[in-house]
């Protein structure tokens, strides 16, 4: 196994059980590892550290185990999926009684860097964000066979827009396992009672968002009563919730056809009528832009992420002003906006101050009512604070 030797000093991340180790950390390969290859991490000295997937890029090593046991044996994978979904059990997730999907594993957070499995009752849609995360998808899919027997209705990989492109890598999306007899792209989940149609072929991610399941929820809750614009709309989570809620009407708005002809099916498969619900296709900033002000008391603003590296910071937090600023200038006196930043490079703090600049734009008076953030099921590992991508704020607006 090849070793790789750090520099002096670099190893106290790992000691503090951070999952990561940058290429500027590393002092010698001891060997000519293949990308996504299991390698050995030692410090300066000759200490062991931990093993991971090796990588090229900012971020060589993706750490999945910091003890000696053989990374390889042939129950790691079955060990580590069982961890995850006791977590899911431990915060009620799992049970399938009012919610049959949700997040399995979630890379860090897991200890499964690179790794994303999601539940859509009885069927898991795997994503790898790294080349060793894809080399094992066989290994992987067969440990969610052992895990959940004859409850696992197939496995699809949809990792072609996530693996990292590399020659040899064969970048097609496909099942890795279907029971006998299932032969569904789409079925229908529920999600807090709520019924959607789930495409994991066709759909975006793995054909739903459920790191908003908690929020949605939220917004279910404050939206009786009110008329409601869900921006960004995808298929119509937060406006199901809405007018499960009794909101008098709700307004979807999405650039993606696709995505909104799904939103009128989940109004349907929920017996919302038409006259509760408009769906729209266009872009969401021009769309809010010729708002007409007041007409709405209650709005969603939950943008794709702006910023998918540091280098688009800055253009990111302008964008998310110029939204925010806009969404509360619009929505009526006493009314309320939900929004969110999805970007993992923009942390609490630069979200919340481009919000608070957006507000100051439109010299409203504004208040905080409740900070968001993501569900259970996308769990943060402690030792890795950079998992907590999704934060939102609920804000009052006078």
């Amino acid at each position: 196994m090849t070793k790789i030797i750090l520099k002096k000093g670099r190893e106290e991340s790992l000691l503090r059980f951070h999952p990561w180790v940058f290429s500027g950390a590393i002092a010698q390969i001891a060997g000519q590892p293949a990308e996504g290859d299991i390698v050995g991490v030692f410090s300066h000295d000759g200490s062991f550290l931990a093993y991971g997937h090796y990588q090229i890029g900012s971020i060589a090593v993706r750490i999945l185990s910091f003890a000696g046991e053989d990374v390889l044996g042939a129950d790691f994978w079955v060990n580590m999926i069982r961890r995850a979904l006791s977590v899911r059990e431990a915060a009620g997730l799992a049970n399938g009684l009012s919610t049959n999907c949700f997040r399995l594993v979630h890379g860090e957070g897991d200890g499964l860097p690179g790794l994303i499995i999601d539940w859509y009752d009885g069927v898991c849609v795997m994503q790898a964000h790294s080349v060793g995360m894809f080399r094992a998808k066989g290994a992987i899919c067969e440990a969610l066979q052992v895990v959940f027997g004859d409850r696992l209705k197939a496995v699809y990989d949809k990792s072609s827009g996530t693996a990292p492109f590399k020659a040899g890598l064969d970048l097609v999306d496909g099942y890795l396992f279907k029971a006998e007899g299932f032969s569904d792209d789409e079925q229908v989940v529920l999600e807090n009672g709520n019924k959607f149609f789930v495409n994991w072929t066709e759909g975006q991610k793995t054909g739903f968002f459920l790191d908003q399941r908690e929020n949605r929820a939220l917004v279910g809750k404050y939206s009786k009563g009110r008329n409601v614009l869900n921006l960004f709309c995808y298929t119509g989570g937060f406006s199901v919730y809405a007018l499960a809620q009794g909101a008098l009407h709700v307004d979807s708005v999405d650039s993606s056809k696709k995505a909104v002809e799904m939103v009128g099916r989940n109004m349907d498969l929920n017996g919302f009528g038409e006259s509760l619900h408009d769906d729209i296709c266009a872009d969401a900033i021009e769309f809010l832009r010729d708002v007409p002000e007041d007409k709405y008391d209650l709005m969603i603003v939950d943008p794709p992420a702006f910023a998918k590296h540091r280098g688009a910071l800055s253009n990111a937090l302008r964008a998310y002003q110029r939204l925010n600023s806009a969404a509360i200038s619009k929505v009526a006196p006493g009314g309320l906006v939900f929004t969110f930043s999805c970007s993992q490079v923009v942390d609490k703090e630069a979200f919340s101050l481009a919000v608070f600049s957006a507000a100051a734009q439109t010299g409203r008076s504004v208040r905080i009512l409740d900070r968001l953030n993501q569900p259970a099921d996308h769990s943060v590992n402690i030792y890795h604070p950079e998992g907590e991508y999704l934060k939102g704020l609920l804000l009052y607006v006078e």
